[in-house]
């Protein structure tokens, strides 16, 4: 698979949580038939659920699960034709004024957030943050029009880019790279015999609510769940005890909401495979898809695997390919002899 061009398309594909509809369309037609899938859909959630069978009676089923929803922004109202809005999901309110816009009505439209010129600013407003409700968007509309599209969601633009050294940005990569991550996991267990039935999820609204991936699991029931997502890359102004070096590998999580054997397998295999790994102590919220399946039905043992990511909930989100690699090989080792090698993960 083309790592680069998956990600282009699905960074590019407009999804914000709670309409993921395109961009769980887009990410389906990216599954590849070679790879064993005897079926993918997108179910009455949003979910994008595909279903890898082993042949075996009585498998055990494992979920690897990435979002595809990104933060947006929800149009509220409209003054003069200029567009008020909220947020959806967890929107940085420093990186919007001047931003350009994607309007998701029928057809999509474009605008962008104002912002006054310094020439008419008041003394020292250069220097201060806007607030979300103080914003609006021009999109070149009459009062009617603007007020024809409150209730339509609207999502940051971002363009797609390869740099240096096999670094790549854009926007919702948070977590679409995670998807990405998956496929090629996929991909790299084709030729393999399995043991366990898998699926792949591409979840809806986790920015808001974590809601997909609860609702896609409590009906699938799996043995295991692993949430891949994103965490914060390290950058000069970053806090390095809250931040990971980019390029150095899958960032694993370990803490008292995370299942015990899942993170110390992803662990081992790691080490045997001479990946390159993190840990991540998480105490509390993980601030993933797995903080709300661990208690869907009786309890799924769950797992968290992070791609350090720079400048999240921005459209400017970067990250490393080597990262990506990396993190779907160590997928790819621990779905491998699972049920074999799986301990407590064989246990009733």
């Amino acid at each position: 698979m083309d790592i680069q061009a998956c990600l282009s398309s699905l960074s590019m594909a407009s999804g914000p949580s709670g309409r993921e509809g395109w961009v769980a369309q887009q990410a389906l037609e990216l599954i590849q038939p070679e790879w064993g899938f005897s079926s993918k859909e997108i179910d009455r959630f949003g979910n994008l659920v595909a279903y890898r069978p082993c042949g075996k009676p009585n498998a055990k089923k494992i979920i690897l699960d990435a979002h595809l929803d990104e933060v947006g922004l929800l149009i509220t109202g409209a003054e003069e034709g200029f567009l008020r809005f909220r947020s959806v999901g967890g929107i940085d309110p420093r990186m919007l004024p001047n931003r350009e816009v994607t309007i998701l009505a029928e057809p999509l439209s474009f605008g962008l957030i104002a912002v006054l010129p310094p020439h008419v600013q008041k003394p020292g407003d250069a220097n201060k943050s806007i607030p979300l409700d103080e914003l609006y968007i021009d999109a070149g509309l009459t009062q009617e029009e603007g007020e024809k599209l409150v209730g339509t969601f609207a999502v940051p633009r971002g363009s797609f880019q390869s740099h240096l050294n096999e670094v790549v940005s854009g926007k919702a990569l948070d977590d679409r790279a995670g998807f990405v991550t998956l496929l090629r996991a996929a991909e790299l267990l084709k030729d393999e015999e399995l043991d366990v039935d898998l699926y792949l999820m591409g979840s809806s609204r986790e920015e808001t609510n974590g809601g997909g991936a609860l609702v896609g699991s409590f009906g699938i029931q799996p043995d295991c769940f692993i949430a891949v997502d994103v965490t914060h890359a390290r950058t000069p102004d970053g806090p390095k005890e809250e931040t990971f070096p980019a390029g150095k590998g899958p960032v694993i999580g370990i803490g008292p909401n995370i299942t015990r054997w899942m993170s110390d397998r992803l662990i081992a295999k790691a080490k045997e495979k001479e990946i390159s790994w993190l840990p991540e102590v998480m105490t509390g919220h993980t601030g993933t898809n797995a903080w709300g399946v661990q208690t869907a039905r009786e309890g799924i043992p769950t797992a968290v695997l992070s791609l350090p990511l720079k400048y999240m909930h921005s459209p400017v989100e970067t990250l490393d390919l080597a990262d990506l690699e990396a993190t779907a090989s160590l997928l790819a080792t621990f779905v491998k002899d699972l049920a074999k090698e799986g301990g407590e993960f064989l246990a009733d």
